[in-house]
């Protein structure tokens, strides 16, 4: 439940049939909270960022507090992101 939620983990393009869903969970969230654009989907759009029916990396919805950059990033980046995110905001 996005409820219980510290993160918003986005793995992918936000699509138009999906844009509602994600400000609706983002919403239901408790502050505070992080939302992180995981991949070159995910902060772009990667391959699919021509497609009619995405409208882009998760940044074109949401306010990002991380970009994790990679095709997709290995474990190490993920690590790596995510440790220097809770850094800054300690």
């Amino acid at each position: 439940s996005p409820r219980h939620a510290d993160v918003l983990l986005v793995t992918g393009p936000v699509t138009r049939n999906m844009r509602q869903a994600l400000e609706r969970t983002y919403v239901a969230t408790p502050s505070p909270k992080w939302v992180i654009a995981v991949g070159d989907c995910g902060f772009n759009g990667g391959i699919f960022a021509e497609s009619y029916a995405v409208v882009g990396g998760v940044s074109a919805v949401l306010p990002v507090d991380l970009h994790i950059r990679g095709c997709p990033p290995t474990p190490m980046q993920l690590l790596t992101g995510l440790l220097a995110l809770l850094t800054a905001s300690a």
